[in-house]
C-alpha cells in the first residue's frame, strides 16, 4: 500500500478535529469603518469569559495552579515590600476579604474576569463604550471616547472605576487610559493591592471571533517601584446573554470579613 505525503496525512488527521470543534475560529468581526467589534454581531448573542485570568505566576497562592498560566512570575512584579506583603498576609486569607466577592465593583483586570461573563458594548452614535459585570457587584463602568481628556487631579474624585478614556489604535485595538481609582477596590485576582495614584493602560483586542486579547500596563509609585505588564486571554461564550444577578441586596459580607486595622498593620509588618 503506497504511503500517503506526510502533509496529507496529517491533514486527514487535523481536519476531522477542527470539524469536531466547529472547525476554525471565524474571523474578527468589524463594523463598516473597519474598526473591531467587540461586542456579539447584531442578531447573535455571547459573551465574554475571563476564566479567572491572573496577572502573576504565584507559588503562595492559596490556589497555586490557578496562576500557572500568567506571563510573568511574581517575583519578576516590582512590588514595594509592603504591597508584597500584603499580598502574602490576602493568600494566606483565602482572599477573604475581597471587595469583589463581596458586590462591590473592581476596576481594570479584576473586571474583565467577573462570573458568568463581560459584555463590551461599543455604542459609536454615543461616542462611548461600556463595559458590563454579570456577575459579582453587577455594574457598568464607562470608556468615554470622544476624545476628553481627564479632568485636573484636584476636579477628579477618587472612584472604584476612575476616569476612563479610549482609542482605537490601527481599527484593531482598544486601547483605555484611566485614572482616579480610590484604595477601597482590587484591580486584580491575584490580591496585589495598589494605590490612588494607579495609572492604567489597557489594550484590548480581537485577534479572531473566539479570542480577546487583554492586556495592561501598571503604573503606581505608591505601590510599585516600576510600571510593568501582564494580561491575559477571554473566551467568547456563544449565545449567553446578561441576566439579573442580585448581589447587592443581599451584602451581609461585612459580617464574615477578616481582621481589623490593626491585624492588617501587623502583617504589613511582618510578611
Amino acid at each position: 500500500m503506497r504511503k500517503l505525503p506526510f502533509v496529507l496525512a496529517a491533514s486527514l488527521i487535523v481536519v476531522p478535529l477542527l470539524a469536531q470543534r466547529g472547525g476554525p475560529a471565524k474571523p474578527t468581526p468589524r463594523w463598516p469603518d473597519g474598526h473591531v467589534y467587540l461586542n456579539a454581531p447584531p442578531g447573535e448573542k455571547g459573551l465574554w469569559v475571563g476564566n479567572g485570568g491572573r496577572l502573576v505566576v504565584n507559588p503562595n497562592s492559596y490556589e497555586p495552579n490557578t496562576t500557572r498560566n500568567a506571563p510573568i512570575h511574581i517575583d519578576n512584579a516590582p512590588l514595594q515590600d509592603w504591597a508584597r506583603a500584603l499580598t502574602n498576609f490576602r493568600h494566606r486569607n483565602v482572599l477573604a476579604d475581597e471587595p469583589h466577592t463581596r458586590c462591590k465593583p473592581s476596576p481594570g483586570p479584576r473586571q474583565f474576569v467577573t462570573p458568568y461573563g463581560v459584555e463590551i458594548l461599543d455604542v459609536p452614535e454615543l461616542q462611548r463604550v461600556f463595559i458590563l459585570d454579570v456577575g459579582g457587584p453587577h455594574s457598568v463602568r464607562t470608556v468615554y471616547m470622544d476624545g476628553r481628556a481627564h479632568p485636573p487631579a484636584s476636579e477628579l474624585a477618587p472612584s472604584d472605576y476612575g476616569h476612563s478614556v479610549g482609542r482605537w489604535e490601527n481599527n484593531d485595538t482598544l486601547v483605555i487610559d484611566t485614572v482616579g481609582y480610590n484604595e477601597r477596590a482590587w484591580m486584580n485576582r491575584d490580591g496585589i493591592p495598589h494605590t490612588d495614584r494607579m495609572h492604567l493602560i489597557e489594550r484590548v483586542s480581537r485577534p479572531d471571533f473566539n479570542t480577546l486579547k487583554y492586556e495592561v500596563t501598571i503604573e503606581d509609585p505608591g505601590a510599585f517601584t516600576a510600571a510593568w505588564n501582564s494580561g491575559f486571554n477571554l473566551n467568547w461564550s456563544d449565545g449567553t446573554e446578561l441576566f439579573e444577578y442580585i448581589c447587592q441586596d443581599n451584602n451581609y459580607a461585612p459580617e464574615t470579613m477578616v481582621g481589623n486595622e490593626g491585624v492588617l498593620r501587623s502583617a504589613i509588618v511582618t510578611p
